[in-house]
């Protein structure tokens, strides 16, 4: 089943406790791309670049049945610049560069062999921009996602009100889910998130996993705890990427297959934090993620007897 993702593909500059990059690839489309490049095929992105976007780069994605079809590239612009600094706890950040750089002419546009696509995910944008992929969508999809990010809440709520009445599921953390409702408990949260469009809202609490809502039923989702987090610039984006992935990979996308794909993509997110950007993800195969799928299911496997 072919899967569209919408979303930024950008550059990095990190520093956390375990060390320190001055330029890396970023974006929540390449994360998401190599994350459910490891599930499905053909995977069709949608993005803005500069002419400084690595040619070795998309020819690795594209060896990944990644299309760049819906990718503008603007020869002498610059592609979207973030630069962070981790505190020791790895759960917060300070921003210290920001430059939208191509980013701030985006006018996305879906390609005609991008129409049909069963699966969408849109990343972290504006959501005047993923208002507008939507509606240029001749069929509906079989699942749309999306995520966004508190600067969204606080400045374009009545924009994010419309996309949440087009998609299917919500993605956002435990933060953004209290601030977005207003409610602390995330139980209260969730509905609250159904009651303006999303069947199904997904709240990732970091470290200590991701908890999953659909109508009256909720499903817990363990992290696994690592002893290094050298990067969790991308994780959420990985999660998401795996998440979509699994789930156009078996065509279903019933509650109880996004309990596993939950896993698949918590799966992949931990290995890719293990590494500044998206370099663990390059190196990982099919038996790495089984491996680390069993890992998770023992985590809450256990036995009562009387």
């Amino acid at each position: 089943m072919s899967l569209l993702l919408v979303g930024t593909m950008a550059f990095d500059a990190l520093e956390s406790p375990f060390g320190k990059v001055d330029r890396i690839i970023g974006g929540s489309a390449t994360y998401a791309a190599w994350a459910a490049s490891s599930f499905t095929k053909p995977i069709h992105l949608i993005s803005i670049v500069g002419g400084d976007f690595p040619q070795e780069e998309k020819a690795e994605l594209e060896a990944r049945n990644v299309t760049f079809e819906g990718v503008e590239v603007v020869p002498g612009g610059k592609c979207f610049f973030w630069s962070g600094r981790y505190h020791l706890d790895m759960n917060t950040r300070d921003t210290l560069v920001t430059e939208l750089n191509v980013l701030a002419d985006f006018n996305p546009k879906v390609p005609a062999s991008y129409q049909g696509a069963d699966y969408v995910m849109l990343g972290n944008l504006a959501p005047a921009i993923q208002i507008s992929v939507l509606n240029q969508l001749h069929k509906r999809p079989k699942l749309v996602i999306m995520d966004t990010m508190n600067y969204w809440i606080d400045t374009a709520m009545d924009d994010l009100k419309k996309v949440f009445g087009m998609i299917d599921l919500l993605m956002v953390n435990d933060s953004e889910a209290r601030q977005l409702t207003g409610e602390h408990s995330l139980v209260k949260a969730a509905k609250a998130i159904q009651k303006m469009g999303p069947k199904y809202v997904i709240i990732k609490k970091g470290e200590h996993g991701a908890l999953l809502f659909y109508e009256n039923k909720i499903f817990a989702a363990p992290a696994m705890p690592l002893e290094d987090v050298f990067d969790p610039t991308g994780a959420g984006d990985t999660f998401a990427g795996g998440f979509i992935g699994y789930l156009a990979r078996i065509n279903d996308v019933s509650f109880e297959s996004m309990k596993a794909a939950i896993i698949m993509g918590s799966a992949l997110a931990s290995y890719c934090v293990e590494k500044f950007g998206p370099i663990r993800m390059k190196e990982i195969n099919a038996a790495d993620i089984g491996a680390r799928v069993n890992e998770f299911i023992n985590l809450a496997n256990f036995e009562i007897r009387n």
